[in-house]
């Protein structure tokens, strides 16, 4: 038996991830693999109840380092009982962001440097990464537009941070996919979701 895929996709908020996880999975189905389509935070009963820890908290919600590490809890669940074991049967997990989001939100825009998110990820998950990640970029402006449609004015507690915050973000995953050429692969995220998961698809089939 094949040893199975691993294939994050990755970006800041209105970049049309989930769109274009379930459409690439979709497209590898036809193919006739097997394949898991995931999220983080979630993915797993605990990381989905940490999920809503995380999102809906009330008032002043939590501070980056308790941030930071219940998103570390909720990966070394659905790593161990879900990630690892899918990928040893053969199956592809397409996983709707993994650690570079907790590198880009917690670690780059949040302060806590790229090297204290990486230690909890060594500790939470043995420091598993994708195979390859797809950063799907948007300019600015788009995202702000299609937030606005999506949310009505109405975000979860990470989404609807300031315009400042999200700017760190972006540039933090521009920085990790300029330093790891070999992983990450840039996706244009403009246009119709059809033209972009075409984009998607011939960066996958080279990958494949």
């Amino acid at each position: 038996m094949s040893i199975g895929r691993f294939i994050a996709l990755e970006g800041g908020e209105g970049a049309g991830k989930s769109t274009q996880a379930k459409l690439l999975v979709e497209a590898l189905e036809a193919r006739g693999l097997q394949v898991e389509l995931t999220r983080e935070p979630g993915g797993t009963v605990g990381a989905e109840a940490i999920r809503e820890l995380l999102l809906t908290a009330e008032g002043e919600g939590w501070g980056a380092r308790a941030e930071a590490l219940l998103f570390a809890a909720a990966r070394s669940d659905h790593v161990e009982r879900l990630i690892k074991p899918a990928i040893k049967t053969g199956t592809w997990v397409i996983c709707d962001r993994f650690v570079d989001s907790s590198r880009a939100y917690q670690g780059g825009a949040g302060g806590l440097g790229d090297a204290d998110i990486r230690d909890l990820h060594r500790i939470g998950s043995e420091g598993l990464l994708p195979d390859l990640t797809l950063l799907i970029e948007v300019p600015a402006e788009q995202v702000a537009k299609r937030l606005a449609a999506r949310d009505a004015g109405v975000s979860d507690r990470i989404g609807g941070r300031d315009a400042a915050y999200h700017a760190k973000v972006a540039a933090s995953f521009s920085r990790f996919a300029d330093e790891e050429p070999q992983r990450f692969a840039r996706i244009d995220g403009t246009g119709i979701p059809e033209a972009i998961h075409q984009r998607v698809m011939q960066v996958v089939d080279r990958f494949a």
